[in-house]
């Protein structure tokens, strides 16, 4: 494959049937930096659907899980409106989510709107743009800053008779409809097992990057890498916390590096692993400290490709976005629909590249970010 460098303006910027079980009904009243592989614009054109899915019982992620197929509602019934916030669009895992979300709402005929907070420092900024966004929406899709702080927007939301659905973070609101997301604990957990078995029982040094603070993806994250490790020879010696941000995650592997330079393994976000790479052969540590993501995007594809990456966990994020669209037409319409689901985890490494479909993932390389769709466009 080759691989697309995207422009520098991103860091700123009903036929089918649902093939699941125990299904629930609606209770509740422009392009950017990022490499990343040449998916082909015949991505696009690949069908998603059925989609393996995780299905939870309920809201929340304790609760009993199922295996099922994911399949859209098909075109919606009226050009409804929907409200798409997410954190930033700094990085290309937000690009997959913006491709999913933009491509189900124009082959579904809705209206699409998408706004960005800027950074997860932006709790504020986020809150406001989902109430200027929410005024003409019909429903609302939030991939939150922050795991509590947006309860009180979804009370007003909810109140309001509009569907919530939360997407990839993960929200504490009981008063969501529904949810797009994937267990992070249980990402971070497959990059923590995959430690264990890549250091073949040696005790070695890990130095681990979860995410942002507060975001509930990343405290997720958090539990799921160490609760993992518990009785293994491997050693966490640092734990940095901070936004996903190129930038950022590289001074915190500069400062790692800097009090720990004996450490066998990097472990992280994405962009973490991504960072990593070049820091690492300027140090000449490439072939010493190896390297993974807990989740996945071009810059985790293009690293485990050349070598500088050794792992990373797929959680389907085009898949995800594509599901909340879905979702929210579901409840728009009073259809039956899963309160709760998630693509199945991969894990990505050199050995299983060659059979990952990328368009479960990641944008096609000729995409730019969608911020509006318009029905029937």
């Amino acid at each position: 494959m080759q691989f697309t460098r995207y422009s520098a303006v991103l860091a700123t910027a009903a036929a089918a049937t649902l093939a699941l079980s125990a299904c629930g009904s609606s209770t509740t009243p422009e392009s950017g930096s990022a490499s990343g592989p040449a998916t082909g614009d015949t991505a696009a054109a690949k069908s998603w659907a059925p989609a393996k899915v995780d299905v939870w019982a309920d809201l929340s992620m304790d609760s009993a899980r199922s295996k099922a197929e994911y399949t859209p509602v098909g075109k919606a019934e009226k050009p409804w409106n929907i409200c798409v916030s997410v954190p930033h669009m700094k990085d290309a895992y937000w690009l997959g989510m913006n491709y999913g979300v933009a491509e189900q709402a124009r082959e579904a005929g809705v209206n699409m709107t998408m706004v960005e907070a800027g950074g997860y420092e932006n709790i504020d900024k986020q809150i406001q743009q989902i109430e200027d966004c929410s005024q003409s929406a019909d429903a609302v899709v939030i991939g939150a800053i922050s795991f509590d702080g947006l309860n009180s927007t979804v009370d007003r939301l909810a109140a309001a008779g509009k569907p919530v659905i939360d997407v990839i973070n993960g929200m504490s609101s009981p008063k969501v409809t529904a949810k797009s997301l994937v267990s992070f604990h249980d990402l971070a957990q497959i990059a923590a097992e995959w430690v264990v078995k890549d250091s073949a029982g040696q005790p070695v040094k890990v130095a681990w990057f979860p995410g942002p603070k507060g975001a509930g993806w990343s405290e997720d994250g958090e539990r799921g890498f160490k609760s993992a490790l518990t009785g293994s020879p491997v050693q966490v010696v640092d734990t940095k916390w901070g936004d996903t941000g190129k930038d950022a995650q590289s001074k915190l592997i500069e400062d790692v590096l800097a009090a720990h330079p004996d450490i066998n393994y990097i472990v992280g976000t994405a962009v973490t692993a991504e960072a990593a790479g070049p820091i690492l052969r300027d140090r000449g540590l490439s072939d010493k400290i190896r390297v993974a993501g807990y989740y996945f995007t071009p810059g985790t594809y293009t690293g485990i490709e050349r070598g500088t990456v050794q792992a990373a966990p797929s959680d389907s994020t085009a898949i995800q976005g594509r599901i909340a669209i879905d979702q929210a037409i579901r409840a728009l319409e009073k259809k039956d629909f899963q309160k709760h689901v998630g693509p199945e985890l991969v894990m990505v490494t050199k050995d299983t590249l060659k059979d990952f479909d990328v368009s479960t993932t990641l944008a096609p390389d000729s995409w730019s970010p969608t911020f509006q769709v318009k029905a029937g466009s």
